[in-house]
């Protein structure tokens, strides 16, 4: 009987104080394991072909792909990330408290500087279609740098603060030795998910429906051979081809991104301690960490350019001397 029972706890040489492990089936657990540990991989492998491919060429750093570069960084510490929840399918955390708080915080930090970039990308499309002669003078890559910076420092200062209990006293939430939870009051919490979610998400879609209503009329007037007319009669200049499929293509990044992320929110508000407990909540955590995998795959579908990178770096290329300098568009 005490081997059975000590089977089932996290550390069985603290009989009294360890949490218990959660009873499934051994081919569950081991699917599990293979499915995250296999997503973890191919989001940590293709965001950092992403991150080296916009890094190392120069003719890839745009104000558009360094957008693009600072969502590579973040989806690729989540890919990093999972590796700590494929710990947690057991039930149990092995890696004490402060590696808990730090897991959380670190957490934290990517999905705000996630959800921060995809406000960036949805204002650099909405500049580059609806003014497409103040682009280049508004949009440049100095600003779009210190944009960035700013979005993780507004990241790590605002996670601070909303998980400010965790970091003073790592595991005060914790019932048993082997749990890694934290609790957010009401109030800390409503104010993450409005600053957090609310209006980030509100802005994304307004912006993109404005895109989408400027890039509709834009192509219809193409297309029935009146654009050079409306220039010449209202002085109006429509966007570029290329700015019309870049945000098409970011458009299909967002719609993504919005798709992985809203259940994650959705669920989470419902009910704290069922969001922990359920295995309802796993699949949407997952479903949010996927997300981190699917965008370096949108991006081999849509960007003739980062296919090219990738055999580039494959072959080992890179490594010649004035590769940096290489035609990718």
């Amino acid at each position: 009987m005490e081997t059975w029972e000590g089977t089932e706890l996290c550390f069985p040489q603290l009989l009294n104080t360890s949490c218990r492990k959660p009873m499934r089936p051994h081919f569950e657990t081991m699917l599990n394991y293979i499915l995250l540990s296999s997503i973890s991989l191919l989001t940590a492998a293709l965001n950092l072909l992403v991150i080296i491919s916009i890094s190392h060429f120069k003719q890839l750093q745009t104000t558009t792909n360094l957008l693009l570069l600072s969502l590579a960084v973040s989806d690729f510490f989540v890919g990093l990330l999972m590796f700590f929840q494929i710990v947690l399918i057991d039930g149990c955390w092995f890696f004490g408290d402060f590696m808990c708080a730090v897991y959380q915080y670190l957490a934290y930090i990517v999905t705000s500087a996630s959800i921060g970039t995809m406000v960036l990308i949805s204002v650099d499309r909405y500049v580059a279609i609806c003014y497409p002669l103040h682009y280049s003078t508004k949009i440049t890559l100095t600003r779009v740098q210190v944009c960035v910076c700013l979005c993780w420092i507004c990241s790590v200062i605002s996670q601070s603060l909303t998980l400010r209990d965790v970091l003073k006293q790592p595991g005060r939430y914790n019932s048993c030795f082997g749990q890694c939870i934290f609790v957010i009051d009401y109030i800390t919490g409503l104010a993450d998910f409005i600053v957090s979610f609310i209006v980030p998400i509100s802005l994304i879609i307004v912006l993109y429906m404005r895109v989408l209503v400027v890039a509709v009329s834009q192509a219809r007037a193409v297309r029935f051979h009146i654009a050079a007319v409306t220039l010449q009669q209202s002085g109006k200049v429509t966007a570029k081809k290329s700015e019309l499929k870049a945000a098409k293509n970011l458009g299909v990044v967002v719609v993504v991104f919005l798709i992985c992320l809203c259940p994650y929110y959705c669920f989470a508000l419902t009910d704290q301690d069922t969001f922990i407990n359920t295995s309802s909540a796993a699949f949407v955590i997952c479903l949010f960490y996927f997300n981190s995998c699917l965008n370096p795959v949108i991006y081999s579908f849509f960007y003739p350019w980062f296919r090219k990178s990738v055999k580039l770096i494959v072959t080992l290329k890179i490594m010649q001397p004035g590769s940096c300098d290489s035609n990718m568009l």
